[in-house]
This record gives structure tokens, C-alpha cells and sequence, in this order.
């Protein structure tokens, strides 16, 4: 918040933070933690769509992004041959769970092609972020979290928290209708006999990737797989015991094992060590899988599914 904040930068100078890496930035942050919890995937949704007018907003596993664009220009006659113009950016990412990080980095001006003739920039790009921020705690889902928490911390009423609540949030823009109402989003399952645009495979070729994330609907639910840690692996597509056609294993943490190489990029990747690797001879894309046996450990990186040569993971939010 741009009150609490003032004119400083909070820094963060590990690498690491409630739940393992935070892969998108270098080791100086700017960075306010709130001691509110938000862990809803609908709840996360609500705010990107309550905002998705006034910023550019994006949300990729337990992370939502807002970026706020403005323009610079080195003259105001736009028709002269000196004249120049930039569009720069700041993004503010909101990191989801039993506390809320909100982070921001301020990127070196040559990432905009290094115009010297800008003047103030940081300064500018540090208001623009905490601008940001008290936007989305002034209007989204998060002001009605924060001034739970200011009632129960401060031991005032809900009338002074509101007011407690503007006072922290000066730079915020009021945005109507930012609170749309959380809607938890129901994944389709196929089930015999309603399966359209089916994928069915004969186990005699590797598969190209990248895995489909529309499997649940495009392939038959098949026999489950109980780990050696006792878990028990969801299975889709999977045909006999020969491995010739695995499908995909794994609710969650999804991994298509008729495209997996086996070359194992996830497994080293992966912070909690979710995977174990596994022997299924027979199979024409490897012969060995990494198979998710620590599943409900998945702390959401998505590390191991950026690194997968073949695209064959896709990481779900539990619910």
C-alpha cells in the first residue's frame, strides 16, 4: 500500500519465499506482504476480471499480474523529425496463499530500447506500481479482506476500517463494478458414451505434444495407479498393462505419458520432488516415466512444465 510503502523500495534479498521460487524476477524486489489469505482459484478469477478493464491483467497458476502501460514523448510537436515515443510498463504481480505477497520490479530502462531523454523514470514507474496496488486493495474482493483484518488487528469498527482503508490506499483509482462475484469453474469428465472428439492412439508411434488440457474430456477415464507413497494417480486413456497406451496420468500434476521422452528435465526441476521415476517398458515415447507419487505436495512453480522438451505436463490448481 502507497502509505506504508512511502518513497522506499522494500528488498528481498533471498531467492525464496513462502512457497518455494519466485522464477520471474532477479533478488531485489519491491515487495508488501498482507497478512490476508486468498487461496480460492474464484475468488482469484474475481479479481482479474474486476480489473481486466483498467489494467492489463493476466493469472497463471497461483499468481495474478497487472501491468499498467503509460507513454513518453521527447517533444510535444509529433511531427518533427527528432521526435520520439515510448510506451513503458510496470507489473505488479499478487502471489495467492495464506498470506498475499505483492511484488513489484522496476526494470532497467534500456528493457524499452534505452531512451536516455526520459526523465524520472523509476520515480515515475515506483508511483505507477503503487498505484496499482491500492487500486486492486481499494476495489477488488481484496478491500473486503483487508478491512476484516484491519478490524480484528486494530480493534476498530467496520466504518473506521473503510476509512483506515482509504487512508492506505491514496493512489488508488475508483473502479466500478470490480468485485464480480467468485464462480468456481466445473471441469468436465468424459464418461463412456459421451466422449466427442476423442483421442484414441495404437501405442506403435511416439505422440507429439503437447498434451491436450482438454484430456478429462477427450479420454475415457481409465484404471487408477496407487503409488508407492500411497497415493492414488487418476488415469485417462489408459489402455490394458502392456504400456503401449498410457494416457495421461495424474489429476493435477498432469503428464501425458505417450508423449513424455522420459529425459528427465521435470524431475530435476521440481523444488518438492513430486516425482519419482517409474519403469513402463513397451512404451514407444520411454521407457521410464516421472511419475507424480508426491502429487499433493505440488506447490504450483509450473517449473517442471516449463522445462518439458515435448510440452507433455500441465499443472492444475487444487481445489
Amino acid at each position: 500500500m502507497s502509505l506504508l510503502l512511502k518513497e522506499r523500495v522494500y528488498t528481498m534479498e533471498s531467492p525464496t519465499a513462502k512457497r518455494g521460487v519466485y522464477p520471474l524476477h532477479g533478488y531485489k524486489l519491491g515487495l508488501y506482504r498482507l497478512p490476508i489469505k486468498l487461496d480460492d482459484p474464484a475468488e482469484m478469477k474475481s479479481i482479474h476480471d474486476g480489473l481486466k478493464n483498467t489494467f492489463e491483467m493476466d493469472m497463471y497458476a497461483d499468481r495474478i499480474f497487472a501491468t499498467y502501460t503509460w507513454s513518453e514523448e521527447n517533444m510535444p510537436d509529433k511531427f518533427s523529425k527528432d521526435y520520439e515515443k515510448v510506451d513503458l510498463s510496470i507489473t505488479v504481480e499478487i502471489v495467492s496463499g495464506e498470506v498475499v505477497d505483492i511484488i513489484y520490479q522496476i526494470f532497467p530502462l534500456d528493457k524499452f530500447g534505452d531512451p536516455q531523454w526520459i526523465t524520472d523514470y523509476r520515480k515515475k514507474a515506483d508511483h505507477f506500481a503503487k498505484m496499482i496496488i491500492d487500486t486492486i486493495l481499494r476495489n477488488t474482493i481484496l478491500s473486503d479482506k483487508m478491512v476484516e483484518s484491519l478490524i480484528k488487528t486494530e480493534t476498530i469498527s467496520e466504518d473506521q476500517a473503510l476509512i483506515r482503508l482509504e487512508e492506505l490506499t491514496p493512489l488508488a483509482q475508483i473502479v466500478p463494478d470490480a468485485k464480480p462475484k467468485p464462480v468456481e469453474e466445473k471441469v468436465e469428465v468424459a464418461t463412456s458414451g459421451d466422449i466427442k472428439n476423442e483421442i484414441k492412439r495404437d501405442g506403435n508411434e511416439p505422440v507429439d505434444g503437447p498434451i491436450d488440457i482438454e484430456y478429462k474430456s477427450k479420454m475415457k477415464s481409465s484404471i487408477s495407479f496407487t503409488a508407492p507413497s500411497k497415493h492414488e494417480i487418476k488415469t485417462w486413456g489408459r489402455v490394458g498393462s502392456d504400456n503401449k497406451v498410457l494416457g495421461v496420468w495424474g489429476e493435477f500434476v498432469s503428464v501425458d505419458y505417450d508423449i513424455c521422452v522420459g529425459d528427465g528435465a521435470c524431475i530435476d526441476a521440481c523444488p518438492v520432488g513430486v516425482y519419482e521415476w517409474a519403469e513402463f517398458p513397451g512404451n514407444a515415447g520411454s521407457a521410464k516415466k516421472p511419475l507424480m507419487q508426491g502429487e499433493p505436495d505440488c506447490i504450483f512453480c509450473l517449473a517442471c512444465e516449463g522445462v518439458c522438451p515435448p510440452e507433455a505436463i500441465k499443472i492444475f490448481e487444487q481445489k
